[in-house]
Parts: C-alpha cells; sequence; structure tokens
C-alpha cells in the first residue's frame, strides 16, 4: 500500500451547517470516500494502533460503519461481523436494545459471529455520543469476547462519547 502521511485528510471532511436540523454541524466523509488516495490512506492510518496485535473480528453497526471496517478488516487480515438492525439478518441471534434521545433502538448480530476469547475490534465512523458503539460492546458481551477497542474515524470532542465507552481502549483519527 502506497501511504502518504503529509496528506491532510481534514481537507477532505466537509462542514454540512444546519443537517439534519437546525444548529448541527455535521462532518460529512462522503469527499473522503471519494477520493481513493485520501480513503486510502485513512484505512492505513486507523489500522496502525492495531497493527501486530491479534484481532479476529471487527465489529461495525450498520450502514457507515460498515464502510470503514471491511477494509480495515482486510488491511489488519481479520473477519468482518455486520451488526444489524432487527430483521436483517437471516441466522440464530442475538439482540440487544438500548435508549436513545429520543426513543430506541436495537442492534443485532449472529450468534456463531464471534468466538469465546476472541478479540475483537468494535468500528464505526464518527464517535458522537457512543450509544451505538455501547450498544455493540454490551452485544459482544454475549460471546465472551475481549474488545481491543473502540475505533472511529471522527470523534466529536464535545460530545463526550469517550466517557461513555470507558474502560474500553477508544482511538480517532480526526478530533473536532
Amino acid at each position: 500500500m502506497v501511504r502518504n502521511p503529509s496528506l491532510d485528510l481534514t481537507q477532505y471532511i466537509r462542514n454540512v451547517p444546519d443537517f439534519p436540523k437546525p444548529g448541527i454541524l455535521f462532518k460529512d466523509i462522503t469527499p473522503l470516500l471519494g477520493n481513493v488516495d485520501a480513503f486510502r490512506e485513512t484505512i492505513a492510518r486507523m489500522a496502525d494502533p492495531f497493527r501486530g496485535q491479534k484481532i479476529d473480528s471487527l465489529v461495525a453497526a450498520e450502514a457507515r460503519g460498515f464502510i470503514f471496517a471491511a477494509p480495515l478488516a482486510l488491511e489488519l487480515g481479520a473477519a468482518f461481523v455486520p451488526v444489524r438492525k432487527p430483521g436483517k439478518l437471516p441466522f440464530e441471534k442475538h439482540s440487544f436494545s438500548y435508549d436513545l434521545e429520543y426513543g430506541s433502538d436495537t442492534l443485532e448480530m449472529h450468534k456463531d459471529a464471534v468466538v469465546a476469547g476472541q478479540r475483537v475490534l468494535v468500528v464505526d465512523d464518527l464517535l458522537a455520543t457512543g450509544g451505538t458503539v455501547e450498544a455493540c460492546c454490551k452485544l459482544l458481551a454475549n460471546n465472551d469476547v475481549e474488545v481491543a477497542g473502540c475505533l472511529f474515524c471522527i470523534e466529536l470532542t464535545g460530545l463526550k462519547g469517550r466517557s461513555r465507552l470507558q474502560p474500553f481502549n477508544i482511538f480517532s483519527l480526526l478530533q473536532y
């Protein structure tokens, strides 16, 4: 893989004011995904803290987490495990329901997706309040695995999602 350590990845994150509602400054990753060099460098940099560690699986919730977790799994020589909304997985599954700011949600994962004793890395595109990744970690508790860390492309530090994910190791590539 060709690396470009001088590439400023923040130049590929577009700010969209008042989306999805007034007062929100949305961090749009589509310019990053649309530039092959920037996306390749993003995946390489996200993988760096975990190179040489024994990571068995990367777990990510749909949909944007999939965008980063699948190529990261290949980069780290690990399996990719999708966590989905209810009704999307065809085999026996574990479910975890959790509260959101305005309601609740449920995530599901195949029961045989990870095996007891594996080291698992949880991946998402963005760390905001931490609710979705916290739910993924709690879902993984059904399988008696070690969560090696929680990995994000972007972290919105003002929302303090990092504190919600203690005691896990948290890594984010870009902080705003």
